[in-house]
Formats: structure tokens, sequence, C-alpha cells
């Protein structure tokens, strides 16, 4: 419930943000067209064919930050902590949202699949949720805000032992506090 408040408060920023810097930006000159300060009140939908393609386009950005929010997992390749472009778009939703929200603190949970040993599997999942971390930090989380945990391999979602199962195993889970 908590989070469901905060996001729909931080899509409500978004869409109040985008819609304030659209406006002016895809219409220079609209004030001195429609006659000075009442024009640069007017809302977007009274722009014309401009302001209402603007509205859309600040529409679709809300409804896919709010499918990225929805979205609680980082995924990783075998052996690696790298972070492709998915799961980058995903980071940077929950960072904007962290930073939007700052009462809010977030533990990133490091998880691996079965192969490699015990101890190896514990520093991969960390090395995950410090990268996971790291990109928070450089997106203006701060640091004291981000718990970072391993599991190793001791959390599997998926208990089959074929690549689609361990795709599913080799994740960080994005956790809010």
């Amino acid at each position: 419930m908590k989070n469901t408040k905060h996001l729909a408060a931080s899509l409500l920023l978004v869409l109040a943000l985008a819609g304030c810097a659209g406006e002016q930006a895809t219409k220079p000159g609209a004030a001195e067209e429609k006659g000075g300060a009442a024009a640069q009140t007017a809302p977007a939908t009274e722009q014309g064919a401009g302001g209402a393609a603007l509205s859309e386009q600040e529409r679709m950005k809300a409804q896919r930050q709010a499918e990225l929010l929805a979205q609680k997992r980082v995924h990783f390749a075998f052996d690696s902590s790298a972070i492709d472009d998915e799961a980058r778009a995903i980071i940077e939703a929950h960072a904007a949202h962290l930073v939007a929200n700052p009462s809010i603190n977030v533990q990133l949970e490091g998880n691996c699949d079965e192969r490699g040993t015990r101890e190896y599997n514990l520093a991969l999942g960390e090395r995950r949720a410090q990268a996971v971390e790291k990109m928070m930090k450089v997106l203006g989380v701060a640091g004291n805000r981000i718990k970072t945990v391993s599991y190793g391999e001791e959390k599997p979602l998926c208990q089959e032992h074929n690549e689609s199962c361990w795709r599913q195993n080799r994740r960080v889970e994005i956790v809010y506090k």
C-alpha cells in the first residue's frame, strides 16, 4: 500500500514536470503568437495539435515509467555483474522513484544460479548488488539509503536445471524498506 502511494505520487510528479517543461520547449515564440502573458499560462490542450501530441507522449512516458517500476528484478548474464540496457532502464526508473521519495530506503539482494561454488556465488551476488547500487548512486540516490546483501545461490526462483531457469535465478531483487 505504501509503495503504491509513492508510485502514484512519483507518476504525478513526472507528469507535472514533463508538462511544465514541454509547453515552452515545443512551441518557442507561442506567447508572441497569442499575445503575451495570457498565452504563457494557456494549457497545452489549447495549443492545438502539437500540445495534444505532447500530452500523449507524456502519458506514454508515465506509463512506461510505471511498467519499469513494477519490475523489481534486474537479471544478469552468466558469470557477470554487467548491467545491460534492459536492466539499466529498470534501475533508472527505481532511482528516479527513490530520488523523488527521500523517505524510502532500498535493499538490493544479489542472487546467482546453482552453478559455481557457494563462496564464488556469494561473491558474484555481492558484485551484482554493488553494480546496481553504484548505478543508483550515480543517478542521485544517497548511499546511506541503499543496503546490499548477497544470497548467492540460496534463494532460487526456479528449481529446474536448465538455462531458462538459471537465467531467472541470476538477478538482483529491488526491495523497498
